[in-house]
């Protein structure tokens, strides 16, 4: 033990980077390599996030019972899709699972205001961090997010992607999943939504625990006109030309340039990407 302790003395450096790259090899072997796999066929039970709400009532003396629903990417309705794609990640289709410029982007905004003003989690980030992670702002958290988001590129379609997102994003106090979401919000079936619904939806993803989407409060309201805007910029709203965003409802102005993520509260959500 002697020899050891002066050895540890006599190379802290050495000693410093091998705690480093222990810890390191520690955090790559826990990584969900097979979890990640078995996605490609198989719907997860459970998440990380729906367990970290459970254990959060409980500590509350609260029971929480989770409601979840799947429904087959094929089910859901284009314009439904279009919404969440539009409010959280208007380069899905585009990026290998990380939104580079909007990463480059937030580290601006957030040092300028020296605050989480922005926040720039991809699609595939906030599947990553609310299957396996958790919503904690733990560095070493974040790393391992991103290696998941790049292994789920790498292993599944993006349109698995999208529909394992669907089902498992939080809506509300034990709500995951679109279809549980339409049914407990407008009492339907997600492939039932009108675009005005769907539209709803997507703008509250970022915070669900303090927004409905079935009301009408300023925020719901407000969020709800940008998706539609953003919508018809892409003419994605049947009968509304582009450019006629304005029209939609009132504050419904597109933010210009990339679909900024800027005015985006801190999260909630197991995503922290949004409008």
């Amino acid at each position: 033990m002697h020899i050891l302790l002066g050895w540890v003395r006599a190379h802290k450096w050495k000693t410093f980077a091998l705690f480093c790259a222990v810890c390191a090899v520690t955090e790559i072997l826990t990584l969900p390599f097979y979890g990640v796999y078995r996605l490609r066929t198989d719907n997860p039970p459970q998440t990380a996030l729906m367990r970290q709400r459970m254990r959060e009532a409980e500590s509350e003396g609260k029971a929480l019972k989770i409601v979840q629903q799947w429904i087959p990417l094929s089910r859901v309705p284009r314009h439904v899709i279009n919404a969440i794609i539009v409010a959280e990640d208007g380069t899905f289709f585009e990026h290998g699972g990380i939104d580079w410029f909007e990463v480059q982007e937030s580290m601006e905004k957030n040092l300028q205001e020296r605050r989480a003003a922005r926040g720039a989690s991809t699609i595939t980030q906030q599947l990553a961090k609310n299957l396996f992670l958790s919503t904690s702002k733990d560095p070493i958290r974040k790393l391992k997010e991103v290696a998941i988001t790049l292994m789920m590129e790498h292993t599944l379609t993006k349109q698995r992607i999208l529909e394992l997102y669907l089902n498992i994003v939080e809506w509300g106090r034990g709500i995951f999943g679109i279809e549980a979401a339409a049914q407990a919000y407008f009492g339907k079936s997600a492939s039932a939504l009108t675009i005005d619904e769907a539209a709803r939806l997507a703008a509250v993803i970022p915070s669900p625990l303090r927004h409905q989407p079935n009301t009408d409060s300023r925020y719901v309201v407000r969020r709800t006109g940008i998706v539609l805007g953003r919508m018809s910029a892409r003419n994605w709203l049947p009968g509304v030309p582009a450019g006629a965003a304005d029209t939609v409802r009132p504050d419904s102005t597109a933010p210009a340039g990339s679909e900024a993520k800027a005015d985006s509260l801190a999260e909630e959500q197991g995503g922290d990407g949004g409008l």
